[in-house]
């Protein structure tokens, strides 16, 4: 099957290809499921340290230094990896000596096994960078429906979760995060107290039922509407 690091590469690529399409459903079910998945998934993550942001810091260094990179330098630096590799194949071995050593030296082999061990863990780090960029696109993709009424609960929901776990993302994301909340908490106070295109209060479904009802009247018979005093407030709250 497949080893841990494949594992958690898969999980990342279903935050990317399955989850992040989900969000663009229009089944608020299938809406829920995605946003319960991205907040198991921010849970998941470690808190991060000083050595993961300044990984990030690097690692955008070295990615803004590769991009600035011209032709000629790539082509130059790839002739001369060509006649190192060339000049390397030409000089080993060309007695054949290596063939009559049985045993390798174990400092060899301790020097393999700490590069293994070195390689493992900067591939668990950049995996660790992918998980959490992932999860940044989905909420951002998830914050860009906030105007569909039927999503606002559910995207407050995550988005305040996300800035409680801001701790889980590195320093570039966190300013990310915290943007996020801050768009979103915005336009919760434009939904409650701004006014739409038709002069209504923005407000989601449940917000109109509720000022709807709380003027009426409960009857005896328990319809709403009719000759009684009892206000609708006291079971809609």
């Amino acid at each position: 099957c497949f080893n841990e690091q494949q594992k958690n590469q898969f999980d990342v690529w279903m935050l990317h290809a399955v989850v992040a399409n989900d969000l663009c459903t229009d089944d608020s079910f299938v809406f829920s499921k995605a946003v319960g998945k991205i907040k198991d998934a921010i849970s998941a993550l470690p808190v991060v340290t000083v050595d993961d942001d300044n990984d990030e810091a690097t690692a955008l260094a070295a990615l803004a230094e590769s991009q600035s990179g011209t032709t000629e330098n790539k082509a130059a630096d790839s002739n001369a990896h060509a006649a190192a590799s060339n000049s390397g194949e030409e000089s080993s071995d060309p007695f054949g000596l290596d063939d009559l050593l049985e045993h390798k030296p174990k400092k060899s082999e301790k020097a393999a096994e700490a590069l293994n061990r070195q390689a493992d863990e900067e591939e668990s780090r950049r995996l660790l960078r992918s998980r959490r960029e992932a999860l940044l696109k989905c909420l951002e993709m998830a914050a860009r429906r906030y105007r569909i009424p039927w999503t606002q609960t559910t995207i407050d929901i995550l988005g305040r979760h996300a800035y409680d776990s801001v701790g889980r993302f590195t320093a570039r994301q966190r300013e990310a995060v915290e943007k996020l909340w801050n768009s979103i908490k915005e336009q919760q106070i434009r939904r409650k107290h701004g006014k739409s295109a038709s002069g209504k209060l923005d407000v989601n479904a449940f917000e109109r039922l509720q000022e709807k009802y709380s003027h009426e009247k409960i009857s005896i018979r328990r319809a709403v509407g009719g000759a009684g005093d009892r206000r609708a407030t006291q079971w809609l709250g």
